[in-house]
């Protein structure tokens, strides 16, 4: 007698932790559903905020702003996503959408072929050229004049790369950033005599800094950089939803009203 009502107190114990697990799923599968709610789907897109007008933080606030930022946003909601944004440094993006940590990154990035062995890119969202930043009076104005000097980069750039084909320059004598400000910073400050980068960003120093008394020149290096939105290989489905919606943004004249409101033009 005493082992049946042992074998009931057992089997009343088992039904209720699989009663309790079962109300557990339920509550968790609808918390998820509500967290989705109005069928936006959520997503993480890293960027490096250092590289204004692209995207930086904002003083005051911390938000992350910028061209690429509102672009992003701009995307998502004719996407119908919920865009996150996410401060990461640069040499960490594409390893984070590779992980996982992200599901998108949009930072300014040229679409390179080795960068699309290992993600995949939306279409071409802007179109970039490289500068030479000097110090006014600098006796600068052609690439090979930088021969022998020092060169500031920021590390892993389409800069950095362009730095290095320069006919003459020795790698030795390029230095490397972790930000295109940092390198135009030593630029003022007499650590290098010229900056190799975007020219959205050359632009955006020199409007910033007007008493840092830096110039400029075109290169007139023969590649193009387009830049696009990254996420991983097999993200297909994403891919098609930003595409969709950089479409939309262009067609309703949302992206020209973005390009004016940084760029002036």
């Amino acid at each position: 007698m005493v082992f049946y009502k042992k074998l009931a107190s057992m089997l009343l114990a088992a039904s209720l932790v699989l009663t309790l697990a079962g109300c557990g799923g339920g509550q968790a599968a609808e918390e998820k559903k509500q967290g989705n709610e109005g069928g936006k789907q959520k997503i993480v897109v890293g960027t490096d905020a250092a590289y204004a007008p692209f995207e930086y933080v904002e003083e005051g606030t911390g938000k992350i702003v910028g061209f690429d930022a509102e672009l992003m946003q701009a995307i998502g909601e004719a996407a119908g996503l919920e865009v996150e944004m996410k401060n990461i440094g640069w040499d960490g993006l594409i390893p984070g959408l590779k992980s996982g940590s992200v599901d998108a990154v949009i930072s300014a990035m040229t679409i390179t072929e080795e960068r699309a062995r290992e993600v995949s890119f939306s279409e071409p969202y802007f179109k970039a050229v490289q500068y030479i930043a000097i110090k006014e009076g600098a006796p600068y104005s052609k690439p090979e004049d930088l021969v022998g000097k020092k060169i500031g980069v920021q590390l892993n750039t389409t800069g950095h790369f362009a730095a290095e084909k320069i006919p003459g320059v020795n790698k030795a004598d390029i230095r490397t950033f972790d930000t295109t400000p940092a390198a135009l910073t030593e630029l003022v400050n007499g650590g290098v005599e010229a900056v190799v980068a975007d020219s959205p960003v050359v632009l955006e120093f020199i409007k910033k800094n007007p008493n840092a008394k830096v110039t400029y020149f075109d290169p007139k290096f023969p590649q193009e950089d387009n830049y696009g939105i990254a996420v991983k290989k097999e993200n297909t489905e994403l891919l098609n939803k930003i595409n969709e919606g950089l479409k939309k943004v262009k067609e309703s004249g949302k992206y020209d009203e973005l390009y004016k409101k940084y760029f002036g033009v």
